[in-house]
């Protein structure tokens, strides 16, 4: 390699992506039932049998119910699969695109947690974050931001919305799309990346939070990316 060749953009090299369905909205106290595993190369992905019931809510969203998760395997074994899966992402330094990490990595620890499953090192994770990305580069834009909303507005085909497969490959190609569309973001260290994403959140929380004071709504952590503050045992650097 020519050492005085410029380092290789993040979203040049490999990139993996992550996407879960599950029994609620609440990371901390809901449950994984599907899950996908996306590489540019492989892909892995399954159902869990989560332990408790799916409300009838929720299963309107993915189409998954008690029926369709007979015979998978138990939360821990599915939990211990995707928590290595990651580790081996960390060791090999490939960047995971996960839309709305905050959610489903908070869920991923918080499901560690539950079964007593060694975590990863989140903060040797590079995590890059289409939701966050989409809100911190058109910030004053009104409408949902979705995965299905974002990918549509740039193009990236997502036939099988709620699918965890479908969700985890469309969130890998506006990854990409938003890389290339944006040199302020694609020119970017994938840990520059990081650090952006982080104060794109504490920019966001802190305008949340001056709306939810006058509103009595609940506040959001401005270091609560990519894991809430009830699961984060550290800052981020």
């Amino acid at each position: 390699m020519d050492p005085s060749a410029p380092p290789r953009r993040w979203h040049d090299g490999p990139l993996a992506a992550l996407d879960f369905e599950t029994t609620g909205v609440d990371p901390l106290h809901d449950r994984v039932i599907s899950f996908a595993l996306l590489t540019d190369d492989e892909s892995h992905d399954g159902l869990v049998d989560p332990g408790v019931p799916v409300p009838a809510a929720a299963s309107s969203v993915h189409g998954l119910d008690a029926a369709a998760l007979l015979g998978a395997p138990s939360s821990v074994v599915a939990i211990e699969v995707i928590a290595r899966w990651v580790d081996r992402l960390i060791d090999r330094g490939v960047p995971l695109v996960v839309f709305n990490a905050a959610y489903d990595l908070t869920m991923l620890a918080a499901e560690c947690r539950r079964h007593g499953i060694a975590e990863p090192d989140w903060w040797r994770l590079v995590v890059i974050d289409p939701y966050l990305i989409d809100w911190g580069l058109a910030q004053r834009r009104r409408g949902q931001r979705r995965l299905i909303d974002v990918a549509a507005r740039l193009g990236v085909p997502l036939l099988d919305a709620h699918e965890a497969q479908a969700d985890a490959r469309a969130a890998l190609e506006v990854a990409r799309v938003q890389a290339v569309r944006n040199p302020q973001l694609g020119d970017l260290t994938s840990r520059q990346v990081v650090s952006q994403q982080q104060r794109w959140h504490a920019a966001k929380a802190e305008r949340w939070n001056r709306w939810a004071i006058d509103n009595g709504r609940s506040l959001d952590d401005p270091a609560g990316w990519p894991l809430a503050a009830a699961v984060s045992h550290r800052a981020t650097a």
